[in-house]
């Protein structure tokens, strides 16, 4: 084990478990044009972000059902039918976790995610509930990576030395957040990449 890096925390959406809107969306709107102008121009990515920021889902629903009410409902649809949109975990990150957690690595997670579907996605994959020391999810903090603040939250609360830790998130933004709070940080676009770049870094797997 490298004596520098001995901790090791995981980005979530995409990197452990799998999320896209298009997912859903392919059923409800079949028309690529069309479901391309609503993610982008109704639901849109900044939209869901606000969520992430700790915005109610009844309250973001409601809000944007007011402005485009001829979309009501692909609009709650994005909240009820949320689970359409994350079909499962990733293939092979979760077996690195399981084998960084036999061994004993400390493990951690910061997350940009909305603490209802939180709350659901911890019920739906029981290694969200069991596998970390500790989880720093955006909306109950009210910071979203890559905000310095956000990894500041996770080493101040848990006695962390960012020098101790890789970061892993599959968004190069976020990445070079990490970094430039003092992390190690790797881009995640794969298992394989991953499992490579961590024994590089000297951990069991």
């Amino acid at each position: 084990m490298s004596q520098s890096v001995d901790t090791v925390v995981f980005d979530i959406g995409n990197v452990l478990i799998e999320w896209d809107p298009e997912n859903l969306y392919r059923k409800l709107l079949p028309d690529p044009e069309e479901r391309h102008r609503f993610l982008n121009e109704i639901c849109t990515m900044d939209w869901n972000l606000q969520q992430d920021l700790g915005r109610s889902w009844e309250e973001a629903v409601g809000e944007l059902s007011a402005v485009h009410p001829d979309h009501r409902d692909l609009i709650a649809a994005y909240s009820e039918r949320w689970h359409e949109m994350v079909p499962g975990e990733v293939p092979g990150s979760v077996a690195i976790l399981d084998e960084l957690n036999a061994a004993g690595v400390p493990l951690y997670a910061i997350t940009n995610f909305s603490s209802e579907k939180f709350t659901e996605a911890k019920g739906r994959f029981p290694f969200l509930a069991s596998s970390f020391r500790d989880i720093v999810v955006s909306a109950e903090e009210r910071l979203l990576k890559p905000d310095r603040r956000i990894f500041e939250t996770l080493l101040t609360r848990n006695n962390l030395e960012a020098g101790a830790c890789v970061f892993i998130d599959d968004s190069v933004k976020n990445v070079e957040g990490a970094r430039a709070a003092g992390l190690e940080a790797v881009h995640f676009t794969g298992a394989d990449k991953l499992r490579s770049d961590l024994a590089g870094l000297g951990f069991p797997v």
